[in-house]
């Protein structure tokens, strides 16, 4: 038999709340409605589903047995209507980058070259930059290297300039860039080991009157700090830009690594997808695209080789001497 799902939805909800007037409100129609709806479903099976009479409302022995179908019957559809709303739903690819990555040029491109699917954005930091893999939530990662690369692709793409960051009255404001020697009488607000070339000539790790790190929940805390003239930091420079302040100044600072960006995603989950926005960060064109159909090759056209002039008179006589020489 055919039922619509919608009186079983109905059914259903009577043969649980074992009440009319109750179901009717809870679905929100009349229970006048409820009860016709209930009795077509009777005339249709052939049998009663509620004992006639019977107060309070009660299920009768196939009442129940055809609960347990509509219940299946209801759960079929549910799962037919999402699968067929997946198929409709446009497909997306998700990209986490951690903070300071700039990604309008390559979603530009993304967009261009592959307008059915959606783009979506995860912002991480530095922490959490590789969760949104571990977590299946993201196709690909921008991240700050070093990671850890156990099933892992990592295609490196450039590297970022450190920057020292304090506040605008301090000295190495006067300066345009500093080597990081000139830093060693500093107070380094973050950990120590982020800046080992810093480690390595600060005074106050070989005198040891170094004090904790100050705790930060972000960048932008660390800011605050320095801002406070609590000591100074050293970032890349886009997230000295990022969080940039007119109470603070940043400069280059020579002598420290840089801070290395990467695109990564799980080896086992390359997909068309995935490597389709790979070439696009790493500059492939769409001719040259994974998958693109390569032109068709031209016949090539017959060369006929030029003669050569023949030599004038005066040519075979010697040519005429060089007019280079010294300028007047």
């Amino acid at each position: 038999m055919n039922f619509e799902v919608r009186d079983l939805r109905w059914y259903i909800a009577v043969a649980e709340e074992l009440h009319f007037a109750r179901a009717a409100k809870s679905l929100n129609i009349a229970r006048t409605r409820l009860s016709a709806t209930v009795i077509e479903l009777e005339t249709t099976l052939g049998y009663s589903l509620f004992v006639p009479g019977a107060s309070p409302t009660q299920l009768t022995e196939r009442g129940a047995e055809f609960l347990v179908e509509a219940h299946r019957i209801v759960a079929e559809d549910a799962e037919r209507v999402a699968a067929e709303a997946a198929q409709r739903a446009e497909p997306t690819f998700t990209i986490g980058y951690t903070e300071g990555v700039t990604l309008t040029k390559w979603t530009r491109i993304w967009a261009e070259r592959v307008p059915g699917v959606e783009l979506q954005l995860i912002s991480t930091t530095t922490d959490t930059q590789l969760s949104p893999l571990a977590d299946g939530s993201a196709d690909v990662c921008f991240v700050r290297l070093p990671v850890a690369r156990d099933g892992l692709s990592v295609i490196s793409l450039y590297e970022e300039q450190p920057v020292v960051v304090v506040p605008k009255d301090h000295p190495i404001a006067a300066y345009d860039r500093v080597p990081v020697t000139d830093l060693a009488d500093e107070h380094l607000i973050q950990d120590a080991d982020l800046v080992p070339e810093w480690a390595s000539v600060a005074t106050e790790i070989a005198d040891g009157t170094r004090l904790a790190p100050l705790e930060a929940d972000s960048n932008a805390q660390l800011l605050e700090y320095v801002a406070a003239g609590l000591g100074i930091v050293v970032v890349p420079q886009s997230i000295a830009r990022l969080h940039s302040r007119k109470d603070l100044v940043y400069r280059p600072v020579d002598g420290v690594a840089p801070s290395p960006i990467a695109i990564v995603w799980p080896t086992d989950r390359t997909t068309e997808l995935v490597e389709e926005f790979v070439g696009i960060v790493r500059g492939r064109s769409a001719r040259s695209s994974r998958g693109a159909t390569a032109p068709a090759a031209q016949p090539r056209k017959k060369v006929v080789p030029k003669k050569k002039p023949q030599p004038t008179a005066k040519g075979r006589k010697g040519s005429a001497p060089s007019k280079r020489g010294k300028r007047s």
